[in-house]
């Protein structure tokens, strides 16, 4: 039975308020009747909610870096988003419960044939900026530069308008825009993959722990797989053990 104190931290108002990125269309993948969000990071909210014995609420939002903001201004208990260093900053992150693999889509006629050949001086990269590759790319790229935009669709504007040499995002998004580009190409590997967490203030340290323990018990017990399964998602796969 899970403590007093676990339920008063994750759930003070009473409910789950679980903060909600809508624009992963892997991890969101629908809406039920009464509006609320459906799919993989929804189920896993109500999973955390059942095992609080709490109802949870849904806090949606536009876009995870709009999430990650919302932590500092107490308007979630959890927030399923890619832990990334910079929101670690206000948030306690679990372990990844599932990933989506990152890589880099190339116009026609580019001489990029692999990823190692895109951080290099004089390449520009167009990417999401507050998204979680996003964000691991400032951390991580040394030599390009990086093209930040609010979200993937104007990315692919940039991309496209200003003669880029690659543009970041999801595999399966960026497999999506190759067929509207004839000739580009998406680059075989990847250069990370967002990790899938759920996150609490950092005030909550038992409850942050709590999650944790439950993170690994979801993927263990099938329970992650299952929902990709039922949700017909393909692009995305449960993160290894902690």
């Amino acid at each position: 039975m899970t403590s007093a104190d676990i339920v008063a931290e994750l759930a003070p108002t009473g409910a789950l308020r679980a903060g909600i990125n809508l624009g992963n269309f892997l991890l969101v993948t629908g809406k039920a009747e009464n509006g609320d969000p459906q799919g993989v990071s929804p189920d896993v909210a109500h999973e955390v909610g059942r095992r609080l014995g709490v109802p949870v609420t849904f806090v949606c939002y536009e876009s995870p870096g709009e999430v990650a903001d919302a932590a500092a201004r107490g308007e979630w208990d959890i927030g399923n988003i890619g832990a990334e260093p910079q929101r670690a900053e206000q948030i306690a992150f679990t372990a990844a419960y599932c990933e989506i693999e990152c890589t880099y889509l190339v116009p026609a006629g580019s001489e990029i044939t692999a990823l190692a050949e895109v951080d290099q001086p004089g390449k520009r990269i167009a990417t999401m900026g507050r998204a979680a590759y996003g964000l691991w790319l400032a951390n991580n790229i040394k030599h390009a530069e990086l093209v930040k935009t609010e979200n993937m669709d104007t990315a692919m504007e940039a991309f496209t308008r200003d003669n880029l040499d690659a543009m970041a995002g999801l595999r399966v998004r960026l497999l999506k825009d190759a067929t509207t580009l004839p000739g580009s190409r998406v680059l075989d590997g990847k250069f990370s993959a967002v990790q899938q967490a759920i996150g609490t203030p950092k005030v909550n340290t038992k409850g942050a722990a709590w999650l944790a323990d439950l993170v690994e018990d979801v993927k263990a017990s099938g329970f992650v797989a299952n929902a990709i399964t039922r949700h017909n998602v393909v692009g995305l796969s449960v993160a290894a053990p902690s």
